[in-house]
């Protein structure tokens, strides 16, 4: 199966996409053309697959990248048995002539928009009716695949769903350290950017660092850059994620402190996995995914939405009882190993894909009796 997998707003690199969905098709025999944004985001390609550049999406310019983009997948359905789409973006730049087409529906359009500082506040009216119509249109165009269950309430038909799950290692990993804290992701203000500072703070007199793995919203920058200059923390910027995850080892607990908004609220954060695939414990706030995880597994602490001094004191807490954290670090990799490797999932995916293409049986011919 040759398949073309497009995406003009998330890094080339993103973990979904590239580590583990087309690294499923790649591992299953499949070819595969890309087409991203790689140099927009300073990417080489890999050798494996066949990459077409494209400018990348961002904030309220992004009528060129969808032109781009449009020309790019023509060139990449020419012989391609399936077209998968990342972004709703791309829903309007479709070749008229193309193969099956899949929208991987990634996160809660309506609901992210909370989270996007930069659209004026006529769009943030208009554009929820507007989002909803393209994605019953494209409901009814196209396959979907949808990385949550709870976004199947925004759609009519039952859309397979596959989950943001993460490679967890065959073998634990070593125990929780005692004196460095961890975020991977992306950084914003609804992401607990500023708390996260204010918590580098509070832990550098007790010797504890902070490492903040991810690209950052423009708003948020220059308050990371300051806390990096005055030595609270370290930011390390982009990183791809199966480097990132090998950073989190050793660190005496990960953290996610998004903020409660309708984007995050039905969402399971992938974060929280990937500390615990890491066998370090979580420190949540009480979303109702991540906080029901943690809490079944007993694999971290739960503090309330924007409260700095209950972050830092469950930290300290760990900080302060080795056990409880070693302890803590390997429910929780059991918890992903048996629940939430990416592997037990990429199969289905792939087999869904396959299916999607083959083609239609041959009608049965009667059979013709002669006497």
């Amino acid at each position: 199966m040759k398949v073309c997998v497009g995406t003009i707003v998330h890094h080339p690199e993103d973990a979904r996409i590239m580590h583990r969905q087309i690294r499923a098709l790649l591992d299953a025999g499949h070819e595969v053309t890309y087409v991203a944004p790689f140099t927009h985001c300073n990417v080489t390609p890999p050798q494996e697959i066949h990459p077409i550049d494209v400018p990348r999406a961002v904030g309220l310019h992004r009528s060129h990248a969808v032109k781009a983009a449009r020309r790019a997948l023509q060139k990449g359905v020419r012989d391609a048995d399936l077209l998968l789409v990342h972004d709703i973006e791309l829903l309007f730049a479709l070749p008229r002539r193309r193969p099956t087409t899949v929208w991987d529906v990634h996160e809660d359009i309506v609901g992210a928009l909370d989270t996007k500082t930069y659209l004026p506040e006529a769009a943030r009216r208009l554009l929820p009716g507007m989002i909803r119509r393209i994605e019953s249109r494209a409901e009814r165009r196209l396959h979907l695949i949808l990385a949550e269950a709870a976004y199947r309430d925004r759609f009519a038909g039952d859309h397979p769903v596959v989950p943001n799950t993460t490679y967890v290692p065959a073998t634990p990993p070593p125990p929780p350290g005692d004196d460095r804290v961890v975020y991977v992701g992306h950084l914003s203000e609804a992401r607990g950017a500023v708390e996260m500072i204010e918590l580098a703070r509070r832990l550098r007199p007790h010797g504890i660092r902070l490492d903040l793995i991810g690209a950052a919203d423009a708003p948020v920058r220059p308050l990371l850059r300051d806390a990096q200059r005055e030595g609270l923390l370290d930011w390390f910027g982009y990183v791809p994620n199966n480097h990132a995850l090998r950073m989190t080892e050793g660190a005496l607990a990960g953290l996610s402190l998004l903020h409660d908004v309708p984007n995050y609220r039905q969402s399971l954060p992938t974060k929280v996995i990937e500390y615990m695939a890491r066998g370090i414990p979580v420190v949540t706030t009480p979303l109702p995914m991540a906080a029901s995880i943690v809490g079944h597994a007993d694999c971290g602490l739960i503090v309330p939405y924007g409260d700095v001094d209950a972050a830092a004191q469950a930290v300290l807490r760990l900080r302060d009882d080795p056990e409880r954290r070693t302890v803590m670090g390997g429910r929780g990799y059991a918890e992903a190993r048996g629940h939430y490797h990416w592997p037990d999932h990429a199969r289905e995916f792939v087999a869904r894909l396959e299916e999607w293409t083959a083609p239609a049986p041959a009608p049965a011919v009667p059979r013709v009796v002669t006497a």
